[in-house]
């Protein structure tokens, strides 16, 4: 079997990630700033970094954060090449090419970082995981008005299946730029909300707001949304009642 090393493997996808490779037998290492015997902050790099990847085979880059990832991504390559790493699988967003989102840009400078590496790799763009829309949804519910970006959709995907693409793509060989992954239908953000007001037993009017910029116009116009690739099954609805214990929701419409 298989080295394979997930960096962020503490975190929401990570984790799932590692679970997967070892059940099927595979020594996984997981690093992110907190876990030994690897812990390590690939912003910062280092010797720590390259005693990490010695002796891998395949990475897998889960790590993320809103700061720092170009240059994380750069120390990750230069000690996967220094060791000899045969395979770098990355995990992007739906829409990092066409949302000019300040996050979204890094992640798109980060795929370059990774084709013009000289390893063989992979890379695989999802769109939003559900847990995600969960975060977003609670913190803007903390208000008595829910209020929404007017005329914008979603496609959440079960995190779990992203998880079981990467192992796949993982220990398959290097496959360049793979079909991207979307949920199983494109919703409106406010049917989204709706679910998740009934799931979480919270009443709250509904607003949907309309706002400037370009980023928003490119999610507006849907730009971060795979409609001919809804190959995810886990709807946002059980997503919801499986984490908040709601009892049964309903789909809305995706009016």
């Amino acid at each position: 079997m298989t080295t394979i090393l997930v960096t962020g493997g503490s975190g929401t996808l990570g984790r799932l990630v590692v679970e997967r490779l070892r059940g099927d037998g595979h020594e996984v290492r997981v690093l992110s700033r907190h876990s030994r015997p690897y812990a390590v902050d690939l912003r910062e790099g280092g010797g720590a970094l390259d005693a990490a990847v010695a002796g891998v085979d395949t990475i897998v880059h889960c790590a993320s954060s809103p700061k720092g990832d170009e240059q994380a991504a750069a120390h990750l390559i230069s000690a996967a090449r220094g060791a000899g790493v045969r395979h770098l699988v990355y995990i992007s967003i739906v829409g990092v090419d066409r949302v000019p989102f300040r996050y979204y840009q890094s992640k798109l400078a980060v795929e370059r970082l990774v084709e013009e590496s000289g390893l063989d790799w992979t890379v695989l763009r999802a769109t939003q995981f559900h847990d995600l829309l969960v975060m977003m949804l609670q913190g803007l519910s903390k208000l008595p008005v829910l209020f929404l970006p007017a005329g914008v959709q979603d496609q959440p995907v079960e995190v779990a299946e992203v998880a079981d693409r990467l192992a796949e793509l993982a220990v398959g060989a290097p496959a360049g730029r793979v079909e991207d992954m979307g949920g199983p239908r494109v919703r409106t953000l406010e049917s989204l909300a709706r679910a998740y007001l009934k799931a979480s037993g919270r009443r709250r009017a509904v607003v949907n707001v309309p706002l400037w910029g370009a980023a928003y116009r490119g999610f507006r116009n849907g730009g971060h949304l795979a409609p001919q690739r809804a190959v995810g099954r886990g709807t946002f609805e059980e997503h919801v009642v499986r984490r908040l214990g709601g009892g049964q929701v309903g789909e809305e419409s995706g009016r």
